[in-house]
């Protein structure tokens, strides 16, 4: 029995040695993507750790099952009943997310190299496009909430007002405040300039007889899918 047992591990040592090489190269890749994905970006802490850890949880996963469809069942099984549950990401968080996961499946099968290059391509590009601002629109979106009396007619009351200064725009609710005394419009406003002008809070001000004015930035610019 020592004896099978012995020249079992003996046999491996090389599948050792070339799963141990994967592993610590998928490690090195997942980094590296953590580090393009934190290049002037807005990130947590967790999301950095997942990228991380991914390739190489993805790399041991599809080193075990290689070759096996039994493993491979039994593992889909697993994964089948766990349930993750997480706050909503961008685009870019996705993406960060898919080419984690294609470099340890890559890095799996054992072309260490395929992976370099790829994580290489990937991350020149992602590091260009962020620092030439590939895809930011020139037109600034903010929202803006004017609240108004009951008893004054809102449709259309401010469309000359943001045609002056905005691309386009667009009333998106309508809500009763103050006991319905008082009507709060929330509009989406693309403005010409990313600039803020005070002329058109001042207008907005002037129509809506000096009640409340909230301009905000849209949250949704640029972060949907």
């Amino acid at each position: 029995m020592f004896d099978i047992i012995f020249d079992r591990v003996t046999n491996e040592i090389p599948a050792i040695n070339s799963f141990l090489l994967c592993t610590v190269c998928s490690l090195i890749y997942g980094f590296a993507v953590a580090a393009v994905y934190m290049f002037r970006n807005k990130y947590s802490k967790s999301m950095a750790v997942t990228l991380v850890l991914l390739p190489v949880t993805v790399q041991v996963i599809i080193t075990v099952v290689n070759g096996s469809i039994g493993a491979g069942i039994a593992v889909m099984g697993a994964f089948s009943l766990v349930r993750f549950r997480s706050i909503p990401g961008n685009a870019r968080d996705i993406c960060s997310l898919f080419i984690a996961m294609a470099l340890g499946l890559v890095t799996g099968m054992g072309y260490l190299f395929y992976a370099l290059i790829f994580l290489l391509l990937s991350g020149a590009v992602s590091v260009l496009l962020v620092c030439i601002r590939f895809g930011e629109g020139r037109a600034h979106t903010i929202v803006i909430r004017i609240t108004i009396p009951e008893s004054v007619n809102y449709d259309g009351m401010f469309d000359d007002i943001f045609a002056k200064y905005a691309v386009d725009f667009e009333l998106d609710k309508v809500k009763i405040a103050n006991m319905g005394n008082l009507y709060e419009l929330t509009y989406h406003v693309r403005l010409k300039s990313a600039s803020m002008p005070k002329e058109l809070i001042d207008e907005l001000r002037l129509r809506n007889g000096n009640l409340n004015v909230i301009i905000s930035r849209d949250k949704r610019d640029g972060e949907e899918l």
